[in-house]
């Protein structure tokens, strides 16, 4: 984790990053084409969910994948703080150009062996069209790009597991891609201060979903 020279107060200009992952997708093989799936029931309700869990806050901007799934999570609380989604395209996850899309606990139940081709950064088995460590410098980027151009402001980024693992394992310094499961709808915080130093707040906040 980054340093944090003269405390916490080095933060008060600096901006709060709120990174989203999207709620629960329905399953997709498609024939042929792209598979963007949509949110099953559940994942409707978990988004509803998570306005709840955050309606309290301060929220001055949101960011958000252009996947079907990050965007529909991000509109009921786009809505309930009265602010337009910038769409960001470095923000999409690793298997956007996949033909399917497997939810990990179906891969989990079933032992399917994607689920360690996805651990181990084989994404080339899941139909991902980018080597693991552009994705990795891609998303951190992006992020980090986000971070500077909203000082002072509290942000939301409404995004995937793995933009939320390796951003998170930049800030740490851990060299896996998948070191942790985000679940549906979880906030991990990260504070960023005016000069770039980045530190963890919170790690997979789930409580709206109990």
């Amino acid at each position: 984790m980054d340093e944090v020279p003269g405390g916490w107060s080095n933060y008060l200009s600096g901006v709060q990053l709120l990174l989203i992952r999207h709620a629960e997708p329905v399953r997709v093989e498609a024939e042929s084409g792209v598979a963007d799936p949509s949110l099953t029931e559940a994942g409707v309700r978990q988004a509803s969910q998570l306005v709840e869990w955050l309606k309290s806050e301060r929220l001055d901007h949101i960011a958000v994948s252009p996947l079907r799934r990050a965007r529909e999570t991000a509109a009921p609380l786009a809505d309930a703080f009265g602010l337009e989604p910038e769409v960001i395209t470095g923000l999409a996850e690793f298997d956007a150009e996949a033909p399917s899309y497997i939810p990990m606990e179906e891969l989990r139940a079933t032992r399917d062996p994607r689920l360690s081709a996805l651990t181990e950064g084989r994404w080339e088995e899941l139909g991902s069209l980018v080597e693991p460590e552009t994705f990795r410098r891609r998303a951190v980027d992006t992020v980090n790009r986000l971070a500077a151009a909203h000082p002072g402001e509290q942000v939301a980024v409404v995004c995937h597991g793995a933009v939320i693992n390796v951003y998170l394992g930049d800030v740490i310094g851990t060299p896996r891609l998948m070191w942790f499961e985000p679940r549906y709808t979880s906030v991990s915080r990260v504070l960023v201060s005016r000069g770039g130093v980045r530190t963890v707040g919170s790690v997979n906040e789930a409580a709206h979903l109990r």
